[in-house]
């Protein structure tokens, strides 16, 4: 599967609190749970008006499938060709 960065714009998303942040989260794996194995969430970063989140995914579609059920955009889908780290300079 490829992994994918998902660029998703959400006015006000880093205003939420810990449990409209889990409700998003279990809305994300009911989703998720109908779409497996085809899609796999890795993790999210939150900033206070997007979020950006790594998925691994067999392709796309899946991903525009899972922006549909979960009511979450997808407004920016990008292939993730690879991974530096400051590990990576040695």
């Amino acid at each position: 599967m490829q992994r994918y960065m998902i660029e998703r714009n959400m006015p006000g998303v880093g205003g939420l609190g810990p449990d409209e942040l889990k409700g998003a989260a279990m809305t994300s794996n009911e989703a998720l749970a109908k779409l497996a194995p085809r899609i796999k969430w890795i993790e999210s970063y939150v900033t206070a008006e997007k979020t950006f989140c790594v998925y691994e995914a067999e392709d796309e579609a899946v991903i525009q499938e899972h922006s549909k059920l979960s009511g979450f955009p997808a407004n920016v889908i990008t292939p993730i060709g690879g991974m530096i780290d400051p590990s990576t300079g040695g």
